[in-house]
């Protein structure tokens, strides 16, 4: 597979087939990622990988669990910008269009919130954390390392999908696996295989114009 065609085919899947992901292709994915950038070499991420019976007892425990207050860090912050929270008004339309949820269903949006709970039925969870002590530049970092991870992971034919939501319980997380508090719990990723099926998996993703983002000099 062509970087490109990893890039155009990856999409936050929410719906995966239950079907195991073998051992020796999350050590192939993640072992090729370590060669992801890294300002100074520092290589701040860290992770824990769950799948099988440790995945399903870290699920029970999310649901008998509820978010931290205060939160360890704001993922929304954007959103109180109109131009950021239009993107996500954008984003919000097409999916539950797709899965045919109206706006005015607030118990069918729940519902479906609750599926980041045991990560849309993902066989395989990847919790990323990293020392608290880190600086915007290694959480830049540690976004590289994640965005490579996904890519290798459509190179081998699997999906996935990036859940900050998984920051809302960090400290349940960190508690669950035997994480220090100076550690920061910043997501998890869901890997397994698309349900190629189900509506939330098809609908068009938005994206702005090009030159909405980016200005060209000097060419």
């Amino acid at each position: 597979m062509l970087v490109s065609e990893a890039v155009a085919t990856r999409r936050s899947v929410r719906s995966f087939l239950n079907k195991a992901v073998p051992l020796e292709t999350v050590r192939r994915i993640l072992e090729r990622a370590r060669m992801a950038p890294s300002g100074c070499n520092f290589q701040p991420w860290e992770a824990h990988v769950l799948t099988g019976d440790a995945l399903a007892t870290f699920q029970e425990k999310l649901k008998a669990s509820t978010p931290d207050e205060p939160l360890e860090y704001d993922f929304s912050a954007p959103g109180k910008v109109e131009k950021y929270s239009e993107r996500l008004k954008t984003l919000g339309a097409a999916m539950y269009g797709a899965m045919a949820i109206a706006r005015t269903d607030g118990s069918a949006r729940a519902d479906f919130a609750a599926q980041n709970l045991i990560s849309f039925g993902a066989p395989v969870l990847l919790l990323c954390h990293f020392p608290k002590m880190m600086k915007e530049a290694q959480w830049s970092d540690v976004g590289m390392w994640l965005q490579t991870i996904m890519l290798l992971a459509r190179e081998e034919g699997l999906d996935t999908c990036p859940q900050e939501y998984m920051g809302m319980y960090g400290r349940t997380i960190k508690d669950h696996l035997g994480l220090p508090e100076d550690q920061l719990l910043f997501c998890g990723i869901a890997i397994g295989w698309r349900d190629a099926e189900d509506a939330v998996n098809n609908f068009e993703r938005p994206r702005v114009p090009l030159d909405e983002h980016v200005t060209f000099m000097g060419f």
